[in-house]
């Protein structure tokens, strides 16, 4: 197996950068989705093991490889890994449109880390991929993400019920979207009010 991605190029923001994932991030990304609440979130069972994280790593790196997904490790400027983020998957042709997801360690939630990670791919999205519509998908519950998507711009659709199936069962999610043209205004706004 390969040691690195291939497609997830750096992204550099004011206190992280987005990189490829690498195997050595197994123990750092293992905090993160093994923790219950990012785990329930995720409507995924929780990981128990290094062995578990480097599989979820090897799938993800299958996957981008394959381009259907692009993920990246967030990692702070002092090089610890703190979660990871990119897009679930896209439609180019026709559609021009993609999905975004997030994990952040719990340590540090709260202080605008996630926010700054999903710009940094939001950026990529629009400026590189040519998207046109970027998604995201939330329970209805978590309201942290519903907060966060909404300082990003992201305008909440609608809910799907009963869309995602999950070890308890299935679930409801809330959908949300952000447009390119709606970007590029949020975009005008924050550079004005720096």
């Amino acid at each position: 197996m390969e040691e690195h991605s291939r497609i997830a190029p750096g992204l550099t923001g004011r206190r992280l950068r987005l990189r490829a994932m690498r195997w050595e991030d197994a123990d750092a990304l293992l905090r993160c989705w093994s923790h219950p609440e990012s785990a329930y979130w995720l409507g995924i069972r929780p990981l128990t093991s290094r062995e578990d994280a480097e599989e979820l790593i090897r799938l993800l790196l299958e996957m981008e490889r394959g381009e259907e997904s692009l993920r990246w490790s967030i990692e702070l400027s002092g090089g610890e890994v703190i979660g990871s983020c990119g897009y679930n998957n896209w439609q180019l042709q026709g559609a021009f449109r993609g999905e975004v997801g997030c994990e952040l360690s719990p340590a540090f939630r709260g202080r605008g880390y996630m926010r700054e990670a999903l710009a940094l791919a939001l950026c990529y999205g629009f400026e590189e991929m040519g998207l046109n519509r970027v998604e995201a998908q939330c329970h209805p519950a978590n309201l942290r993400s519903g907060r966060l998507l909404a300082s990003l711009g992201f305008r909440r659709e609608g809910t799907l019920r009963e869309y995602r199936h999950t070890p308890s069962g299935f679930q409801d999610v809330d959908l949300y979207a952000l447009l390119r043209r709606e970007w590029r205004d949020y975009i005008t706004l924050e550079r004005e009010g720096s």
